[in-house]
């Protein structure tokens, strides 16, 4: 059997970082975390549905320092993955497909996911935490 020299296919170490693909390893990531974190919308509604006293046991956990940090970090990925497959979406009708392109609307995708992310977050905090 002969032993041929065949090349090796490059990992993420050979690659030199861009936004592109970090854009595309964070679309994936922020996917999981939603799809997991519609957990905690189930289980907000469930204590929602059955009564006071099981809504007082989720609202003091989602109050908490964790749940603050876990909503806050579900709330990024949802701004996310919204702006990150609306640039999809343009992009599959052919618009923005040049590298110039696809670089700017990355970056939108970066920036607009994290002013989305205080703007939710500001709206909450001036209503109380009742938004």
């Amino acid at each position: 059997m002969a032993n041929h020299q065949r090349p090796l296919s490059p990992h993420l170490q050979v690659y030199r970082w861009q936004v592109q693909m970090v854009t595309s390893i964070l679309h994936r990531a922020t996917g999981i975390i939603l799809a997991v974190g519609s957990l905690l919308v189930a289980w907000a509604l469930v204590a929602l549905a059955a009564g006071p006293e099981q809504w007082a046991d989720f609202s003091a956990a989602a109050r908490s320092p964790l749940g603050f940090l876990v909503l806050f970090g579900w709330t990024w990925a949802f701004a996310f993955h919204l702006i990150n497959g609306i640039r999809h979406l343009l992009q599959d009708a052919g618009k923005s497909f040049d590298i110039p392109g696809f670089i700017r609307n990355s970056w939108i995708a970066v920036i607009g996911s994290l002013v989305l992310t205080a703007l939710v977050w500001a709206v909450a905090m001036m209503q109380g935490g009742a938004a």
